[in-house]
């Protein structure tokens, strides 16, 4: 026991050494921090499966930019709806190794009621990669003789600059706007990724952490580097052992500072931070999991107030095999 109570501060003390990390970025002005745009990718709770799984998922998120000095709106105001339609899937290599990849294509939309002006972006998005370690996965009983089960996983990856980027939008974000409406962001970026889940008999948790590591495009444009760290409740109903619905509920913090361009000179209207609450529910029937989940702005701080995230929704469903 004494063994088990030193790997479980060892954890905790990983856990909160990764997150102040993040915590120490400065907090500045955004972009595809509100999860919108350009390189922003969710994990969430995977779905149940031993071996492999592949299957489709689909995000809907608002975004309203051009927002004046105080956060109202204007006559040049934009509406911005980013949709995604993504293939993923993940493929476990033995005991301790997992491979996942997320292939996008996204449908972006953009009205500026003052103007009538519209504009519409489809296309392939940024395919990511990702590789994952499994460093332990426990199952004790307690002293009341209850299951406890938790694992730690770590995680690198990298984004390929396959969705297109449109170099015209550059200017816009020195006119109050983030350098947000792009397929893609048009450079090569890594990701790092800590996962740990800890379930005592139905009741869980799951927690997220990733820092996203960008690089400069050959537009002179650098996305700022971003961190993101999510914790879900979740409680696993068994229904008839052919059933397992998990409702779950938490919360998304993401923060970066100001994106760089010309390699010195900071965006103003970019970077920021932003905590989201999420409420959703996964089901497991056999080989087939679905779900999906509500995601809603609590606090935010973007491009210094000129832009403001909305709610976000994203259901999936998969096959494992």
């Amino acid at each position: 026991m004494n063994n088990v109570n030193r790997k479980s501060k060892a954890i905790i003390y990983t856990l909160l050494t990764i997150m102040a990390c993040g915590l120490m970025i400065p907090l500045s002005k955004a972009c595809d921090i509100c999860g919108c745009g350009v390189g922003s990718y969710y994990i969430g709770i995977l779905p149940d499966f031993n071996k492999r799984f592949i299957g489709l998922r689909y995000q809907h998120k608002s975004l309203l930019s051009h927002l004046g000095p105080t956060g109202n709106r204007t006559p040049i105001t934009a509406d911005e709806t980013y949709q995604s339609i993504e293939m993923w899937g993940a493929w476990n290599i033995g005991q301790r190794w997992r491979v996942m990849a997320i292939l996008p294509y996204n449908f972006n939309t953009r009205n500026i009621k003052g103007s009538g002006e519209q504009g519409k972006k489809n296309g392939m998005g940024d395919v990511v990669v990702m590789g994952y370690y499994k460093i332990f996965e426990e199952a004790k009983g307690t002293a009341s003789n209850k299951m406890l089960v938790h694992s730690l996983w770590i995680g690198a990856g990298v984004k390929a600059p396959t969705g297109r980027y449109d170099a015209g939008e550059r200017s816009n974000a020195a006119q109050d706007s983030p350098n947000n409406f792009q397929l893609g962001t048009a450079s090569t970026d890594f990701m790092f990724n800590l996962a740990y889940d800890v379930r005592l008999m139905d009741l869980g948790v799951n927690v997220n952490t990733t820092y996203k590591l960008n690089t400069e495009n050959k537009y002179d444009y650098r996305y700022a580097n971003k961190f993101t760290a999510n914790a879900l409740a979740y409680y696993k109903f068994n229904v008839k052992n052919k059933v397992r619905i998990a409702p779950n509920a938490g919360i998304t913090y993401e923060t970066q500072p100001q994106d760089v361009v010309f390699g010195k000179y900071d965006v103003a209207q970019s970077g920021g931070n932003s905590t989201t609450g999420i409420v959703g529910v996964e089901v497991n029937m056999g080989k087939i999991s679905f779900g999906g989940n509500y995601q809603s702005p609590l606090n935010q701080n973007l491009a210094g107030g000129r832009v403001e995230a909305g709610n976000r929704f994203l259901t999936h469903l998969s096959f494992s095999f």
